[in-house]
C-alpha cells in the first residue's frame, strides 16, 4: 500500500505544507535486507535554485552553537541577488499538469503580486544531486544503512544522461565530503559500502552546516537528498537556530526518513516511535525549501520513494524575479495564485531578501 500521509489536496493560491510520502506494505518482510527486483522507471524533469547553505564544517563539536547563532546573524542582513521559484502542479489523481500558461499563474509575495520576468518548464533536464547520508551509529540498528545503501542504488538506477552526484556523511556533529560531484554512479555506491555506522546523532547540527558544495555540480538544476533515521541526540542548537539558517537555502531538500519495523528503540512513556524520528524536523526542512518528506519502514518501497523524488523533481515549472533593492531585508513568504479548477501545488515557502517587483508598480 502506497499513500499519501498529512497530504490533503490545498485549495490553489496556498503553499502547502511538505507532502509525506508513506510507504509501506501491509504484510510485508520488512527486514532491511538486499533490495529486491526493481522496475526500470521513466522519470520525467526539473529545474531547481541556485544556492544552498553556508557555514564552514567545524572541528570541534563545542563551537557549534556559537558558530550557528553568527551565521544566523549574518543571514538576517543578507539577500538573495535572483530569486527563483520551483513549482509542482498536479491534477486531483496526482498527475502533472503539462499545459500550464505564464498567463495562468501569478506569484505573490506577503500578498502581492509579483513582476517574474522568467517562467519555464523543464524539460528533461540533468539534475546534480548532493547525497547527505547519516552515518550515527543509530543508522546500524536493523540494517538501517543497509536501507540508504538500497536508496542509492534505486537513485542512480533511475539517472538520466547528463545527471551527476556527490557524496557527504554526517556523524557527531561533523559533515564530510566522501565523494566530490562525479558521474560515475559506481564510484558512489562503493564510497557508501565503506561508510560504518558510529557516534551520535546531531541531526540540527548537521543540517546547520550543510554544504555549499552543491554549486559544483555541472547542472543548473540542483537536489538535496538526506538520507537518515531522524533521530537526534546530540545537537546543540534549536528548531527555531535551523529555520533561520535554512530560510536561505534555494536548493530542495529531499528528506528520506528510515523507520525501523518494530521501533527497537523504546521511547519514553507517552512518545510513539514516529516522534522520535524527528518528522516535523524533515517536514519543516522539505516545507521550506519545497522538497519532498518520504517515510519508508519497508525496503520493498524504496524504489517508490524514490520514483516520486524523481518525478518531482523533472516535471516542475519555474519563476524568477530580481528583488529591487529596497526595502529591509528579510523572510519574506512566497504564494501561487493559479486559474482554473482549485488543484494541488507545491512552492518553497519564502525567500530571505529586500522587496520584490510589484505587477503595476
Amino acid at each position: 500500500m502506497t499513500c499519501n500521509v498529512g497530504h490533503t489536496p490545498a485549495p490553489v493560491g496556498s503553499a502547502l505544507a511538505a507532502p509525506l510520502l508513506y510507504t509501506a506494505q501491509k504484510g510485508a518482510d520488512t527486514s532491511w535486507g538486499a533490495p529486491a527486483k526493481r522496475e526500470q522507471v521513466q522519470p520525467m524533469q526539473r529545474f531547481p535554485l541556485l544556492m544552498l547553505l553556508l557555514a564552514p564544517a567545524l572541528a570541534v563539536r563545542a563551537d557549534v552553537s556559537a558558530q550557528v547563532s553568527k551565521t544566523a546573524n549574518a543571514t538576517s542582513s543578507v539577500s538573495v541577488g535572483y530569486v527563483m521559484v520551483p513549482f509542482v502542479l498536479t491534477d486531483l489523481k496526482g498527475k502533472p499538469v503539462p499545459d500550464l500558461r505564464e498567463s495562468d499563474v501569478t506569484l505573490l509575495v506577503d500578498g502581492q503580486p509579483v513582476a517574474t520576468d522568467l517562467f519555464a518548464r523543464s524539460e528533461d533536464a540533468p539534475v546534480s544531486f548532493t547525497i547527505l547520508l547519516d552515518s550515527s551509529g543509530s543508522m546500524g540498528l536493523v540494517g538501517k544503512m543497509e536501507g540508504a545503501r538500497a536508496a542509492l542504488r534505486d537513485l542512480v538506477a533511475q539517472r538520466r544522461a547528463g545527471d551527476d552526484f556527490s557524496l557527504y556523511a554526517f556523524s557527531s556533529g561533523a559533515v564530510r565530503e566522501v565523494v566530490p560531484f562525479t558521474s560515475d554512479a559506481v564510484r558512489i555506491l562503493g564510497a557508501a559500502d565503506t561508510i560504518r555506522p558510529h557516534g551520535r546523532t546531531a541531526f540540527y547540527d548537521a543540517l546547520a552546516r550543510m554544504p555549499d558544495r552543491s554549486l559544483l555540480g555541472k547542472n543548473g538544476s540542483r537536489a538535496i537528498i538526506l538520507l537518515t533515521d531522524g533521530i537526534d541526540n546530540a545537537s546543540e542548537i534549536t528548531k527555531d537556530d535551523l529555520t533561520v539558517l535554512l530560510e536561505g537555502v534555494d536548493v530542495p531538500v529531499y528528506p528520506i526518513a528510515l523507520r525501523s519495523p518494530g521501533a527497537p528503540l523504546a521511547p519514553p512513556p507517552g512518545v510513539t516511535p514516529e516522534a522520535m524520528l524527528n518528522l516535523d524536523v524533515l517536514g519543516h526542512v522539505a516545507r521550506l525549501s519545497g522538497g519532498l518528506l518520504s517515510l519508508v519502514d519497508d525496503p520493498a518501497q524504496l524504489p517508490a520513494a524514490i520514483t516520486r523524488i524523481e518525478k518531482d523533481l523533472r516535471t516542475q515549472y519555474l519563476l524568477g524575479f530580481a528583488p529591487t533593492g529596497n526595502g529591509p531585508v528579510r523572510y519574506r513568504r512566497i504564494t501561487l495564485k493559479l486559474s482554473g479548477p482549485a488543484r494541488p501545488v507545491r512552492v518553497r515557502a519564502g525567500y530571505r531578501g529586500t522587496l520584490p517587483p510589484l505587477k503595476g508598480g
